[in-house]
């Protein structure tokens, strides 16, 4: 049986040992760095054709949508910015629910980073109106200062999920019969390059891209001397 000075070496050990871990973790998370992906290193499965001997400097196209309170959305409000973007629909019953769950966690766990926004893409824009975006919003929280639904012209949409995010498997055209169905989940930087591929239906994979953030917002940290 432990004596009361027993337990007290006990306890520092214990404190000791987990100061350690976590200085370790955290050593470890800032001397990481995040891959910059490219279209040819990317499964040629989700590249666009005319895209896949793309070595370098690829960035996210200019995008003009619309959001759940009406208002234009473009890429400049996503300047200077880490974001996290993702392609839904609002009826959708099957994956939808589940990405819009985990996007809401990451709204909520980032709510007072100014530096990270979200960005959720409608595939069904020619029934995911405004209203419906904005009910929407309303059920899963999503101001759109943080957290952005966004419909607009369907190509536009498609190219963007296509050739700039390379988010689906699928070829099309983004014509009245094309039609997307993603669970991924894409990192982009304030540079509006690719840094990570996640599946926004699983909560461990979620973990992943919460931790990446933390990855990337100290490559950011270092660049600024901080």
């Amino acid at each position: 049986m432990f004596t009361k000075a027993g337990y007290i070496k006990v306890g520092i050990f214990s404190v000791i040992f987990f100061t350690g871990v976590f200085v370790v973790y955290f050593i470890t998370l800032d001397a990481r760095t995040l891959p910059i992906y490219n279209p040819s290193q990317l499964n040629p499965d989700v590249v666009d054709k005319s895209m896949q001997n793309v070595t370098k400097n690829h960035k996210i196209a200019p995008f003009s949508l619309i959001d759940q309170e009406g208002k234009t959305i473009t890429e400049k409000d996503f300047e200077g910015k880490i974001y996290v973007a993702d392609f839904f629909l609002t009826t959708c019953q099957s994956i939808c629910p589940k990405m819009s769950g985990q996007m809401q966690r990451l709204a909520e766990e980032f709510a007072g980073d100014i530096d990270l926004k979200f960005i959720s893409h409608t595939v069904y824009p020619e029934v995911d109106s405004v209203p419906l975006l904005k009910a929407y919003a309303k059920e899963y929280g999503a101001n759109r200062g943080k957290w952005a639904l966004v419909t607009g012209d369907k190509k536009h949409i498609y190219d963007l999920a296509r050739k700039s995010y390379f988010a689906v498997t699928t070829e099309g055209d983004g014509g009245e019969g094309d039609f997307i169905h993603t669970e991924n989940f894409v990192l982009v930087d304030k540079e509006k390059r690719l840094r990570g591929f996640y599946d926004g239906t699983n909560p461990e994979e979620i973990d992943q891209l919460i931790e990446d953030i933390e990855i990337l917002k100290n490559e950011y940290a270092k660049q600024d001397g901080h």
